[in-house]
């Protein structure tokens, strides 16, 4: 058995990318995109007619071109999260606009907009989750959503803060990004890490660990990885979400993969719930967390503008 197969047996695979053929190729069950992902995919030609399809639906809005260029960039979301869906039996992920991350109201709008335009298109909003930063007001709106039956996936989470908070909220999952806590200690101390001692490693076994002794729902969901000894030393967390490359990697690679990660271990970490100012103080205080959260953000914005940039020159 290769380790892709072996870590299906313990954990949920879920695959990080908007190309359809890796999907289909790895059979995750769930799957994730993000700005980044919709715009590299949207510059292949085999994806013409799903652009083609946003564009025209940009076109038939009502008012100036900043309100079609805004429709057809949802449209063009889901048009990629339908086809998807399409593809993987489970869930798939749609991301609300990075440039709404400390607005509550509007992203919880913008979630509202998202699933309305998946119910016309048929699809079974059940299957979606909203994609958000795990800001204060994206973990507001998301609890806003939650109340509602609407299922929210917690995004570019780094610090134990984020998680607690996001718990406590009731989301139904959270990502908590492992690679990109490496690269930020890496950069930090010049030092090397193992598999066993990579801090973003490290991260998710605790919060994996806080959750389950806990007795907290919410599923956690690794992602944003560098290398699959990352993917190994997780392997019995809820979900994880894998590109093509190291998904590829994993089913190439026939040695033993055991289990580090099980419902019945104990946590360091005591319940807990955060007020907004000790969230606030919490994430100002985690240098690394605080760093990589408004980075993310940056670029998650900066390749929606690059996509929407794209989309302007057709509209």
């Amino acid at each position: 058995m290769n380790k892709l197969d072996a870590l299906k047996q313990m954990t949920t695979v879920v695959a990080d990318t908007g190309d359809f053929a890796s999907i289909r190729r790895f059979a995750p069950q769930d799957a994730t995109t993000n700005p980044s992902l919709i715009l590299n995919a949207a510059k292949q030609a085999e994806y013409a007619d799903l652009v083609s399809d946003a564009l025209n639906f940009g076109r038939q809005q009502v008012g100036g071109s900043d309100i079609q260029l805004d429709a057809a960039m949802d449209k063009l979301a889901v048009n990629f999260g339908q086809k998807i869906t399409e593809t993987v039996p489970g869930y798939v992920s749609t991301e609300a606009d990075a440039c709404l991350s400390f607005d509550t109201d509007a992203t919880f709008r913008k979630a509202h907009r998202l699933l309305e335009l998946y119910d016309d298109a048929g699809v079974d909003t059940s299957r979606i989750l909203v994609k958000i930063a795990a800001t204060w007001e994206g973990i507001q709106a998301a609890k806003r959503l939650e109340a509602e039956g609407i299922k929210c996936n917690l995004t570019l989470l780094f610090g134990f803060n984020q998680a607690v908070a996001c718990a406590d909220a009731g989301v139904f999952l959270i990502s908590p990004f492992v690679g990109r806590i490496l690269d930020w200690y890496k950069a930090a101390t010049g030092k090397n890490y193992s598999s066993e001692d990579d801090p973003g490693v490290q991260s998710v076994r605790r919060i994996y660990r806080y959750y389950k002794a806990n007795a907290y729902n919410t599923i956690v969901m690794g992602a944003s990885f560098r290398n699959i000894g990352e993917i190994e030393a997780l392997a019995g967390c809820d979900r994880l979400t894998i590109s093509p490359a190291l998904l590829e990697q994993l089913e190439s690679d026939h040695g033993e993969l055991v289990q580090q990660l099980s419902v019945d271990q104990s946590s360091e970490d005591a319940r807990s719930s955060l007020s907004e100012s000790d969230f606030r103080w919490q994430l100002n205080e985690d240098a690394m967390a605080s760093d990589k959260l408004s980075e993310g953000i940056r670029k998650f914005h900066a390749d929606y503008l690059a996509l929407r940039t794209l989309l302007r020159q057709s509209i």
